[in-house]
């Protein structure tokens, strides 16, 4: 039926067509300050084209097929055997093809490749977050397989490939591998000590048998896994392959895929081993610090991916405002609207800089460097992944009901939101984790103080907020009941060092008034009046 009723207008266009890194200044600025510059041509021509990729009608429309046509379980074939099979919607394939090839799993082998894949990885969450989960696990697994030069050997170029073959096939045969992790258990959670998995020795060559469940597994569908398991000298890392290099295919039982809140495109497993075939990783009894490096380069992957999320928010917010008029103007220039777009824009660009500092220091890889990401690593995972379903939630607001409608994505950035927040460690594990760095690594905190100590002298409300933090650090008994305002803390001094060293005048003029002068309120949207406002949300606007 047409006619005047229904005629449509002052409707938004769609966030479609253009270039995700181009478009995102405090992305692009951070790349160019981090990469050698005879690296940054090659480097600023990949993201680029990425950026063109993940901004596409395509690529966006197979974000939400993968999402809306979730992963099925296959436990049998037609004939009744066992077959343990995770079915994908194609879309999900062709995303992961692309992740691949986009270089995300190759940042160990490449000059820069931390801060190269961080940008990278950075926008392909904004397309599709699910597919992050195989692509940084398999990223992860290479510095935990190092400690084993024998199996980093096979395995590294397998998973630093830049082909993806998604068929259960032997390893050997493959042009490329991806890799899971099962470290949870049922009784313990992140209580990894508390596993109950056993590991049998089966011959002096490092081979085992494991027998339990885990709760959580990681990428079931990949060829294969790094998984903790008590061996008789203690709790010990293994590899677990999906397929041997006859064809057959190791026992790992699927027990039921998770039905999740968010995430919806991923599958999350429960999986029984019953008598696995498993190589030992590292040295029996020192599980958690073979796979140490793992979780410490997935909680990077935590922090980035919820500061693409967070762009990704603010981009649609900013765009939606900039297009929709209301009140007798465009939102964008109302007052009160600008003041949450600002604020928004503000989180989001502190998030980024913060991660991308965190992946120049891994391709540094320098004593002081490592230092500082012992302490800054689960610091920035504490707080950026708890910052991002507030700005989420407040992003779909500016939409309106709009932002509550399927069709829009915001729904789906908000269930996507807690997430990171959750995974490899939640907001417990991660503020006593800082703590821990703090009572037993000297150099962690003293390479933290050098890292904002460069900005002293560049904002008083920075240097006030510097004052009290070194003020808390003096007493650190007793602190554990405090542990998560110390890592709050920790964050906020961390980011705001950076924005004022790196971020345009009104972009840390603003952060440091609300998130450490305190002259902002506890909800987005109340920042001080006479800051340059429409300068910071004109910054985060996406226009390539």
């Amino acid at each position: 039926m047409t006619g005047r009723t229904h005629t449509v207008n002052n409707q938004v266009p769609p966030l479609v067509g253009y270039d995700v890194f181009a478009a995102d200044r405090a992305l692009t600025a951070a790349v160019e300050r981090h990469l050698d510059p005879g690296l940054l041509d090659e480097a600023l021509g990949e993201l680029s084209g990425l950026g063109r990729t993940s901004g596409s009608a395509q690529v966006q429309e197979w974000g939400a097929l993968a999402n809306e046509n979730p992963p099925r379980l296959r436990t049998h074939d037609r004939y009744g055997n066992r077959v343990d099979e995770v079915e994908f919607h194609p879309s999900w394939h062709r995303l992961l093809g692309k992740g691949v090839s986009a270089g995300l799993t190759t940042a160990w082998t490449r000059p820069g490749g931390h801060v190269r894949r961080a940008a990278a990885f950075l926008m392909w969450t904004q397309v599709e977050a699910g597919n992050g989960c195989p692509l940084s696990m398999t990223h992860a697994a290479v510095p935990a397989l190092r400690t084993d030069p024998e199996l980093a050997a096979e395995w590294e170029p397998r998973l630093t490939s830049e082909v993806y073959d998604r068929d259960l096939r032997p390893a050997h045969l493959k042009a490329g591998a991806l890799f899971g992790m099962g470290m949870t258990e049922k009784q313990g959670g992140s209580d990894v000590r508390a596993n109950q998995t056993s590991a049998r020795p089966l011959a002096e060559d490092g081979t085992y048998e494991l027998t339990g469940h885990k709760w959580f597994c990681s990428a079931p569908m990949s060829d294969g896994f790094l998984v903790l398991a008590q061996a008789p000298g203690g709790l010990t890392c293994f590899l677990v392959p999906r397929v041997f290099e006859d064809g057959t295919r190791n026992v790992f039982l699927i027990q039921r895929l998770k039905d999740k809140l968010g995430n919806r495109s991923n599958a999350s497993a429960e999986v029984e081993f019953d008598g696995t075939w498993a190589r030992r990783v590292g040295e029996e009894g020192r599980g958690v610090r073979t796979i140490i490096e793992m979780v410490a380069a997935t909680r990077l992957d935590c922090v980035l991916g919820s500061a693409g999320l967070m762009r990704q928010a603010v981009a649609q917010a900013v765009h939606h405002c900039t297009h929709r008029t209301a009140f007798g103007g465009k939102l964008v220039d109302k007052p009160l609207m600008r003041n949450v777009l600002a604020d928004l824009a503000i989180e989001s660009e502190a998030a980024t800089t913060l991660a991308l500092r965190l992946a120049a220091a891994y391709d540094d890889g320098g004593e002081q460097e490592r230092a500082l990401l012992r302490i800054a690593v689960p610091t920035a995972k504490y707080w950026v992944t708890k910052r991002c379903p507030a700005v989420a939630v407040e992003a779909a607001e500016c939409l309106g009901g709009n932002g509550y409608v399927e069709e829009s994505g915001l729904p789906r950035l908000v269930r996507e939101s807690p997430l990171n927040s959750i995974w490899e460690g939640a907001g417990n594990v991660q503020a006593l984790d800082v703590l821990r760095a703090l009572q037993r690594e000297p150099g962690a905190l003293d390479a933290y103080l050098r890292e904002v100590g460069q900005a002293r002298g560049a904002d008083h409300r920075l240097d006030g907020a510097i004052k009290n933090l070194l003020t808390e650090l003096a007493d650190l008994e007793g602190v554990e009941g405090r542990a998560r305002r110390l890592a709050e803390r920790l964050a906020l001094v961390l980011q705001g060092s950076l924005l004022v060293r790196f971020a345009p005048p009104e972009v840390a003029d603003a952060f440091c008034a609300a998130r450490l002068g305190g002259d902002g309120g506890a909800v987005f949207g109340t920042l001080p009046h006479t800051l340059d406002l429409a300068s910071v949300v004109e910054r985060a606007r996406p226009v390539s």
